[in-house]
C-alpha cells in the first residue's frame, strides 16, 4: 500500500512505514509529509497494529531533512512551512502506539527530528545524525525544543550551533539511540523490538507512552512556530539557502 511517497505494510502486528524517495535522500518533500501523516493515522486507528516502524528506502538515507528547493524568503511562506513541518515531525510523539525509528543512513535535520520524536531509535552502524540547519543560516525548529532534555544543554547547543554530523555510536553514547546494529540486520532488530512491545499488555504500553510524553508538544512547539519564521528574513539565511542550491560554500556576513 502506498500513500503519496510513503509505503505502508502490515507485518503481523507491526506497521512498517517507509519513506520512499531515495533519489532525493527521502527528504521531507510534500509527498513524504502527506504520506507520513496518512500512514501514521492509519496505523494508529488499526486495532491490529501494536507497534510502528519508520525507516527510509535505500541504503543511503533515512531522511535527509527539509526539501528546500521551493523555499521563499517571506514570513508568510515561512510561517506556513514551519507550522506544517513541525506538526509532521511531532507525529511519532503524538501517535498513541509505540514508534520505532529504524535509521538506515543519513538522519539530518527533519530526519534527525523524526528519529528523536520516536519512542525508540535503532540505528544501522552506517547511520549518521545531525542538525545542519546552521549551515543555511537556520536552526532546527523541532530539535531546538527537544535536544536539551535528551543530551543536555551544552551538547544541544553544540549540535545546533556547529551543525556537524555524528556517527551512530556517538549518538548512542549521547542517549539518542537505543541500539546500533549491523546494517543488514537493522529491520530484523527493529521487528524484534516491535514484537516484544506487541507481546505486552497494550493498555499499559499506551499509558506508559502517554505518561512519559505528557509534557511534550505544548507551549514550546508553539513558541518555535512563532519565532522560527523570522530567521527566513535574515540575509545570512538567504545566502545559506542560495549557496546550498548552487552547491557552493556560503559567505555569511
Amino acid at each position: 500500500m502506498r500513500f503519496d511517497s510513503v509505503n505502508y505494510e502490515l507485518v503481523n502486528t507491526t506497521a512498517l512505514v517507509t519513506l520512499d524517495e531515495p533519489s532525493k535522500l527521502n527528504a521531507l518533500s510534500p509527498g513524504i509529509r502527506s504520506g507520513l501523516i496518512t500512514a501514521l493515522a492509519k496505523a494508529d486507528e488499526d486495532p491490529k497494529v501494536r507497534a510502528i516502524i519508520i525507516t527510509g528506502a535505500g541504503d543511503k538515507s533515512f531522511c535527509a531533512g527539509a526539501d528546500i528547493s521551493g523555499f521563499e524568503f517571506t514570513t508568510t511562506y515561512a510561517k506556513q512551512f514551519i507550522d506544517k513541518v513541525l506538526d509532521v515531525l511531532a507525529l511519532p510523539e503524538n501517535t498513541s502506539k509505540p514508534v520505532i525509528a529504524a535509521v538506515n543512513g543519513y538522519a539530518f535535520g527533519g530526519g534527525f527530528e523524526i528519529a528523536i520524536a520516536s519512542d525508540f531509535v535503532i540505528a544501522s552502524e552506517q547511520a549518521k545524525f545531525g542538525v545542519p540547519e546552521i549551515q543555511l543560516g537556520l536552526l532546527p525548529g523541532f530539535a531546538i525544543v527537544r535536544l536539551a532534555e535528551l543530551v543536555g544543554r551544552q551538547m544541544a547547543k553544540y549540535l545546533s550551533m556547529v551543525g556537524e554530523p555524528i556517527s551512530a555510536h556517538e549518538a548512542k553514547d549521547l542517549g539518542l539511540v537505543l541500539k546500533v546494529v549491523a546494517h543488514d540486520e537493522l529491520l530484523d532488530r527493529a521487528f524484534e523490538l516491535a514484537d516484544k512491545l506487541a507481546s505486552k499488555p497494550q493498555m499499559a504500553i499506551r499509558y506508559a507512552k502517554s505518561v512519559y510524553n505528557r509534557e511534550l508538544g505544548g507551549a514550546d512547539i508553539t513558541y518555535a512556530k512563532d519565532v522560527m519564521p523570522f530567521l527566513f528574513l535574515d540575509e545570512d539565511t538567504q545566502e545559506g539557502v542560495t549557496a546550498f542550491r548552487e552547491k557552493r560554500q556560503p559567505k555569511f556576513k
